[in-house]
């Protein structure tokens, strides 16, 4: 998963965990502020009555009596003042309840102590419960729907915020990473970038494809330089041994030693030729001009290969389309491609066994051709190496698939191509090479 779709999810989970966390204390914390301002609207009346006594005196509420009472219509609220006496009371706020006209209510009471004219008097100003929550609901509604609306907002901020930050990332991965083929070739240029950590991994990524890039470069010239230097005393080598071989003074027995000589000299010199041969790939000193008959050309391949398959009596089917054409390609490369694919199928297949060439295509979809064999088959653990110079394939006869897998990967890449292998050992190989849909023409 990208991390641009791991940090989307996180800012939204986190949000919902935080809007579901509110809503399940909404109802406590409404109910607390409720009451929170009860008490401050109870204060103030208080304040209030006190005011207009301390500016009408007390009689402005007693009015001749020893005490008063009074409470709206629906005795929803009520405030009361009687004398106190000499008894000690400290202001108090709570809910408790009150008999007025017969009717028993719950009330939230502030209580409250004072003197006027050397006299203490009780007051008490009381505010029904109900009255209290009956806009709870309402008021619950109303900040639920503020929260949704707000946290809509801040994932909108997040997530646009966190696409802009992670942008320079992702323009890294894109120039640097995706699509990148081996060797590169183009100059990179450092992403623009403010966050430090971006510019650090931007500069160590091109430094290690320069180094990279550089490795093999020097990898490819030693190997060009190596081979054509091997190519004039292998040469030399040769000729002499085959002079030696003919000469009439070497026993039976020095010819024999001779010619072992000469067949290790002979692989020697295929060991070169192909790592010439990869060298001019990896070069690109091959044109790519050529539109080729796939048919034709897996054709013309299994001809001349028709009489190894004769000796071993194997089944050749091919069923590419006759219609099949690859464009801007090179026919000898694709030959030889063709030539040790096919070759690799007959060598290591089972006497009376068979070899199916196919092709599958689609309308604007990568053009793709399998070589598929009954043969000895690779291990799994030797899938991820067989294309390795050199690298042995522990096949039955003792040998590895040596240079020729090499030369057919670097031909693939060298037209931007794809091959792909699967194999069940004991029963069988498929390669498949895979052709960009650009490069068909059918």
């Amino acid at each position: 998963m990208k991390l641009l779709s791991k940090l989307t999810l996180f800012v939204t989970f986190s949000k919902l965990l935080i809007a579901i966390l509110f809503v399940l204390l909404l109802p406590s914390l409404i109910k607390r502020a409720s009451f929170q301002y009860t008490n401050y609207y109870l204060g103030q009346q208080k304040k209030k009555v006190l005011s207009v006594i301390a500016k009408n005196g007390v009689d402005y509420y007693l009015q001749g009596d020893s005490a008063y009472g009074s409470y709206t219509m629906l005795k929803e609220e009520y405030i009361s003042l009687i004398p106190a006496g000499n008894q000690i009371i400290h202001d108090t706020i709570e809910t408790s309840r009150r008999i007025i006209e017969g009717d028993t209510l719950n009330y939230r009471v502030l209580t409250s102590a004072f003197m006027y004219g050397n006299k203490n008097y009780l007051l008490e100003i009381g505010k029904t419960t109900a009255t209290i929550g009956q806009y709870n609901n309402l008021l619950q509604r109303f900040t639920l729907f503020i929260l949704i609306g707000l946290i809509l907002l801040s994932i909108i901020v997040d997530l646009v915020y966190t696409n802009i930050l992670l942008r320079p990332l992702a323009r890294i991965v894109r120039t640097k990473l995706q699509g990148r083929k081996f060797p590169f070739k183009d100059v990179l240029t450092p992403v623009k970038t403010s966050t430090s950590d971006f510019k650090y991994l931007d500069r160590s990524l091109i430094s290690l494809m320069e180094k990279i890039h550089e490795a093999f470069d020097k990898e490819r010239e030693f190997t060009s330089n190596a081979s054509h230097e091997l190519m004039t005393p292998i040469s030399i080598l040769q000729t002499n041994i085959e002079n030696m071989i003919v000469d009439e003074g070497v026993d039976e027995s020095g010819q024999e030693k001779l010619s072992a000589m000469l067949i290790t000299l002979n692989r020697l010199k295929k060991i070169v030729h192909s790592l010439l041969y990869i060298s001019r790939i990896d070069n690109e000193q091959f044109t790519k001009m050529d539109t080729i008959n796939v048919h034709d050309l897996v054709t013309e391949v299994t001809n001349e290969l028709a009489h190894r398959m004769e000796m071993k009596s194997i089944i050749f089917t091919n069923t590419v389309a006759r219609k099949a054409n690859i464009k801007q390609v090179n026919h000898d490369l694709l030959f030889q491609l063709f030539y040790n694919l096919i070759n690799n199928a007959i060598r290591y297949n089972k006497e009376y066994g068979s070899i199916i060439i196919s092709d599958y295509y689609s309308e604007g979809q990568p053009y793709r051709i399998s070589i598929k064999d009954t043969g000895i088959g690779i291990r799994e653990e030797e899938l991820e190496t067989i294309f390795n110079r050199f690298k042995k394939s522990g096949q039955s006869d003792g040998e590895g698939y040596g240079l020729g897998l090499s030369i057919v990967k670097s031909i693939v890449d060298y037209h931007g191509a794809e091959i792909r292998v699967s194999s069940e050992f004991g029963k069988g190989t498929d390669f498949n090479i895979i052709f960009p849909a650009e490069k068909i023409g059918i």
